[in-house]
């Protein structure tokens, strides 16, 4: 698990990072494959994300995205040479047949505290989605200059991950929504120097809505079904 990280003086959030999503290779003479190793440094460093919010609401979230990373991490682990991009390891583990993976998919990005033993198919997803939700928030964000980030999150949530969580989880998601800093906080938190900020910040969401775009359509590949 990647450690928090303080800004440096006069540096950006993004100068804390492991790894930024704009470094993840993705191989687009072999459709768009995404490099595991790198992805998953990436999608843990976006975890730290979470504290430059500033609210312990978001702590579940942060807890569950790495516990999902992990599990990923996991069944890599288990199978390295199978597991050497996102869309290989998701292939090669729907071939295991596993139970799991299959109710994975089915319930997409549902967090259900029943599903306890979660394979790295249904972590993938679930990260994919808290990718999808983060992203989608700061882009509103970024492109509504007016816009709190309580709003542009909640629109994001309401697309994203709210249709699929139960009714025991939505409230915890609600207080997170609440509890987001104000814009010029959060932005002053992120960047020294808001100009640089708000560039980094454009780039790195580039790259990760592209990374996100490219698991999506992956998702509805015949081979990604069971």
């Amino acid at each position: 698990m990647a450690s928090t990280a303080v800004r440096p003086p006069g540096g950006t959030w993004f100068d804390t990072v492991q790894r930024s999503f704009v470094n993840v290779p993705i191989d687009t003479n072999n459709n768009n494959a995404i490099s595991t190793s790198e992805f998953l440094e990436a999608a843990e460093s976006l975890a730290s994300l979470f504290d430059v919010l500033g609210s312990v609401a978001f702590t579940p979230v942060k807890s569950d995205m790495h516990g999902n990373i992990k599990k990923i991490r996991d069944r890599q682990l288990a199978a390295p040479a199978q597991s050497e991009t996102l869309q290989a390891l998701v292939v090669n583990e729907l071939k295991t047949k596993k139970h799991t993976a299959a109710e994975g998919l089915l319930w997409l990005v549902r967090y259900s505290q029943a599903l306890t033993a979660r394979s790295g198919i249904m972590s993938l997803i679930l990260v994919l989605s808290g990718l999808d939700f983060t992203a989608q928030g700061l882009r509103h964000n970024v492109t509504s200059p007016s816009e709190e980030l309580s709003t542009s999150f909640r629109t994001a949530y309401a697309s994203t991950l709210k249709p699929h969580h139960s009714f025991l989880v939505k409230p915890v998601f609600s207080a997170a929504m609440s509890a987001t800093p104000y814009r010029t906080d959060f932005y002053n938190k992120l960047a020294a120097d808001q100009e640089r900020g708000q560039q980094e910040l454009r780039v790195w969401l580039d790259a990760l809505e592209k990374q996100v775009a490219i698991l999506k359509q992956f998702q509805e590949r015949k081979e990604a079904k069971w």
